[in-house]
C-alpha cells in the first residue's frame, strides 16, 4: 500500500557508477588465484568493473561468498548484521543495481551467468525495474524519507511463521511485502497518502483488519498484512490478493519475483535484509565502517 511515487523513489533510481570495460585485464576463470575471489572482505568505495566477462565473475563470486557468509550468520533474533554478510551484500546489491539501471549490460552479462544464478538476477534486476514503471496518482511532493533500524530478521521470520498458521499466507510472499514497502521496516515515514508502519497500511484499510495491533508495530502488522492478504485471496489466489493490495500488475509481479527467490533458497532473504536502502542514487545506509 506504499505509494506509487515512494514506491520508485526508494527502489528505483541510479545505481553507483563503474569504471569503463576492462575485460582483457582480467584473467580467465581457470587462471585467477583463490585470493583474487570475492571471498575477501570486499572494499566498499572499490568501484565495479563493467565489461560483461568481468560483471559476471565479480557477480558469480560475490554471491558465492556471501551465501556462505550467510551460512556462517549465527544468531539472526540478535540486532545487527555480521560485518562479513554486510560488507559483502553491499558489494552484491550495488552489482545488481548496475545491471537493473544498464539494460544493454544486463542483456549482455546474463547469459554469461550459470543457470540457476541467471533466473535469481534476471529477479532481482526486473523487479526493480517494474517497481520504477509504475506511475503515481499521488500529487505534490514525495515525503521527507526517514530510516531507523529494522526488527532483527529472526524476530521477522517468526512472525511471517505466525501469520502463516493463522491465514495460511505464505512467509516468503510476507517478506516480499515487507521488503519492498518498507525495506523490512527501516523507512519510517508516513506517505504522502496516509499509509504508515513497515506494511505501509491506510488507516481504514488498517482499521478494518489490523485486528487491534498498533500499525507500526512488525508483528502487528505482518498478522493484518497477512489478513489482509487472506481476505483478497491468498494463498489460492495470490496474484489477486497481490493486486488488491496495491493495484498494479507491475506491483504483483515485482513481490512475486522477490517471494519466489526466497522460496528457492531462505539465504535470499538473508540477502534481501542485509541490502541498503537507496532513495534515488542517494544511499541512505550504509553498511559496517
Amino acid at each position: 500500500m506504499l505509494p506509487r511515487r515512494l514506491l520508485a523513489l526508494l527502489l528505483v533510481g541510479a545505481g553507483l557508477a563503474g569504471c569503463g570495460s576492462d575485460d582483457a585485464a582480467v584473467p580467465a576463470p581457470a587462471e585467477r588465484p583463490a585470493a583474487a575471489t570475492a571471498a575477501a572482505e570486499p572494499d566498499p568505495r572499490r568501484p565495479i568493473r563493467t565489461g560483461p566477462r568481468t560483471l559476471a565473475r565479480d557477480l558469480q563470486d560475490t554471491t558465492r561468498a556471501l551465501l556462505a557468509a550467510v551460512d556462517r550468520w549465527e544468531d539472526p533474533s540478535r540486532p545487527g548484521i555480521p560485518r562479513e554478510v554486510a560488507l559483502l551484500a553491499d558489494r552484491h546489491q550495488r552489482l545488481v543495481r548496475h545491471l537493473a539501471r544498464d539494460r544493454a549490460r544486463s542483456r549482455a552479462v546474463l547469459p554469461l551467468l550459470p543457470s540457476a544464478l541467471r533466473r535469481d538476477v534476471r529477479d532481482l534486476v526486473l523487479a526493480p525495474r517494474e517497481l520504477g514503471q509504475i506511475v503515481s496518482q499521488v500529487v505534490g511532493p514525495p515525503p521527507q524519507v526517514r530510516v531507523g533500524p529494522p526488527e532483527p530478521l529472526g524476530r521477522l521470520r517468526e512472525h511471517y511463521r505466525a501469520a502463516r498458521r493463522r491465514f495460511g499466507v505464505s512467509p516468503a510472499l510476507l517478506a516480499a511485502v515487507n521488503h519492498v514497502e518498507s525495506a523490512f521496516g527501516r523507512l519510517r515515514n508516513r506517505s504522502v497518502s496516509g499509509a504508515r508502519g513497515p506494511m505501509q497500511f491506510m488507516p481504514a484499510t488498517w482499521a478494518a483488519y489490523g485486528m487491534g495491533g498498533e500499525i507500526t508495530e512488525p508483528r502487528d502488522a505482518i498478522m493484518g498484512a497477512a489478513n489482509y492478504l487472506h481476505a483478497s485471496g491468498a494463498p489460492r489466489r495470490e496474484a489477486a490478493a497481490l493486486f488488491a493490495y496495491n493495484p498494479s500488475r507491475r506491483y504483483v509481479s515485482a513481490v512475486r519475483r522477490y517471494a519466489r527467490l526466497i522460496r528457492s533458497d531462505v539465504r535470499h532473504l538473508h540477502v534481501l535484509y542485509a541490502w541498503q536502502v537507496y532513495a534515488g542514487g542517494r544511499r541512505l545506509t550504509d553498511p559496517p565502517a
